[in-house]
């Protein structure tokens, strides 16, 4: 999906419609092109509207990428990983991320993802001050800045989904609970994963060794932005690895309830066998097929069960005193 927008004189968001931008002579100044999954043809056509290689343009559709600031003589692409929420059932979500790659000419900003998130729309719905097409260095600023936002939010979702779980098995273990937390916990591994990345792209447009071709002009307002990502990024990461060390061993010590209590029915039903066994050997003796004591008596049958039950109430009394049933 190809949408290119402009703001205009009175820093209004203009989208530029499909059949202004497929004509021939359609210049692209000052204008932010969106790419959010875009199939060959459109990304021949935006190579071709910003003379930029299609290889540069289909980096950031390859999900292993890794972040890194790139600069070549007429442009400079910044790819960073981004926070991707998905809905699931019963009100679970999934968290993972996915590569986002902004593209930065003298004359254009272009943007390119594999999914329709909250960190473009974000723009295109006004949602953030201070924003204009042609101001390219605080757009990559604003666009990191939203980043971060969005992994603070996700990461106290994740921690209020973790302590609500927790509370369901405090009730009952089950797969369902446990299989959440391990999703929970994957996907914070995903996170600081790509935070480390991102952090070490805004070190480098901190120390300003992305703007060796002039194209990220530094100015003191975006540098101060830059620097609030910066602390942002870093909390999120701290965030990150506490919940990870929190989710982790809670994992832990679930998992040694659930043996404890498979030790605990194991031992009862062994002690329970034990108790059971004693008649059923008493029996078996009475049952042979030769002489056995009380067997000419009317009362031989009631011996045998009295027997029986004496020896199995003592050895119920002997376990229990032992914490063995």
């Amino acid at each position: 999906m190809i949408e290119i927008y402009k703001t205009d004189l009175e820093n209004r968001l203009i989208q530029i419609e499909e059949s202004v931008y497929m004509d021939e002579g359609f210049a692209p100044k000052d204008c932010w092109i969106n790419l959010t999954n875009p199939s060959d043809k459109e990304v021949a056509l935006i190579a071709k509207i910003s003379g930029i290689d299609d290889d540069v343009l289909k980096t950031p559709l390859d999900d292993e990428e890794r972040s890194r600031v790139e600069t070549e003589d007429d442009y400079t692409m910044v790819l960073v990983d981004i926070p991707v929420i998905e809905e699931g059932s019963e009100d679970y979500y999934s968290y993972f991320t996915i590569p986002l790659g902004a593209v930065i000419k003298k004359d254009l900003f272009i943007t390119i993802s594999l999914k329709d998130t909250a960190i473009t729309r974000d723009f295109i719905r006004n949602r953030v001050k201070g924003f204009a097409t042609y101001k390219k260095t605080r757009f990559l600023f604003q666009i990191l800045n939203n980043i971060a936002s969005k992994y603070l939010a996700y990461l106290k979702q994740i921690d209020k989904a973790s302590q609500r779980i927790q509370n369901e098995l405090h009730k009952s273990t089950k797969n369902k609970e446990l299989i959440q937390m391990l999703d929970l916990e994957n996907s914070l591994v995903y996170f600081s994963t790509s935070l480390t990345g991102n952090d070490s792209v805004i070190t480098r447009l901190l120390q300003n060794k992305a703007n060796v071709n002039n194209i990220l002009k530094s100015y003191p307002d975006d540098t101060d932005l830059l620097e609030d990502v910066a602390i942002d990024t870093k909390q999120a990461m701290e965030m990150c690895s506490i919940y990870r060390d929190i989710l982790s061993g809670t994992m832990d010590a679930y998992a040694s309830v659930i043996s404890n209590n498979l030790n605990i029915v194991m031992k009862v039903l062994t002690s329970i066998t034990l108790i059971i066994s004693i008649p059923t050997l008493i029996a078996s003796l009475f049952g042979m097929n030769t002489w056995v004591p009380g067997q000419g008596s009317a009362w031989g049958f009631l011996g045998v069960l009295g027997s029986s039950a004496v020896v199995s109430f003592l050895l119920s009394i002997y376990l229990k005193k032992k914490k063995l049933l």
